[in-house]
C-alpha cells in the first residue's frame, strides 16, 4: 500500500476494556471518550538583560481526566460496579486504581490502535437527565483521573502503512 492509498480510520468503531479487573474483557459500548490530550505545559523564564525574547522550556506534562460516555447499562458490569465502588463510596474502603485501555477498531474488526491508560480511577459518574417531553436514550458519563497513557499500534496497522 503506497502513501496515498492511506485513509484515516473513522473515530466511531471503538471498545473499552477494564484490564485489570477479575472478569477481563470488553466492558460495553461507548458512544463517546474525550480526554486523551497529553500535553506538556511550558515553564517561561525570563532571561535577565535580554528583553528580545522569552525562553520556553519543558515543563511537566498534564492531561484532562479521562471521560467516556455511553447508552445506560442496567446488566452487571465490572465498570459499572468498580465505579459505584469509588464514586458512590464513603471512601471507608480504599480507591482501587485499574488499568483502562481503549483500541480504535478497523474496518476489518482487528485493533489499529490503543491507548492504556495506567492508575484510573472514577471520579464522577453522572446519569441522566431525565426529561419527559423527549424520546432520548438514557445515558450515563464516566469520568476517571489517570496518572499515564500509553499509545500503542498494533502490528497489523503497522505493517499496512
Amino acid at each position: 500500500m503506497s502513501d496515498t492509498d492511506y485513509y484515516p480510520p473513522p473515530a466511531f468503531a471503538f471498545v473499552v476494556t477494564l484490564v485489570s479487573s477479575s472478569t477481563t474483557g470488553i466492558d460495553a459500548a461507548f458512544q463517546e471518550i474525550s480526554g486523551v490530550d497529553p500535553h506538556i505545559e511550558i515553564e517561561e523564564v525570563t532571561e535577565g538583560g535580554l528583553n528580545a525574547y522569552v525562553h520556553q522550556l519543558p515543563g511537566v506534562t498534564k492531561h484532562s481526566n479521562l471521560v467516556m460516555k455511553r447508552g445506560y447499562v442496567t446488566q452487571s458490569s465490572a465498570l459499572a460496579e468498580w465505579a459505584a465502588a469509588t464514586v458512590g463510596s464513603s471512601l471507608g474502603t480504599p480507591i482501587r486504581p485499574q488499568v483502562l485501555k481503549v483500541d480504535l477498531i478497523g474496518a476489518n474488526g482487528q485493533p489499529l490502535v490503543g491507548w492504556t491508560f495506567q492508575n484510573a480511577w472514577p471520579v464522577k459518574w453522572e446519569v441522566g437527565p431525565f426529561d419527559a417531553k423527549r424520546n432520548d436514550v438514557l445515558t450515563e458519563t464516566m469520568e476517571f483521573a489517570y496518572s499515564v497513557v500509553v499509545r500503542s499500534l498494533y502490528q497489523q496497522a503497522a505493517a499496512k502503512r
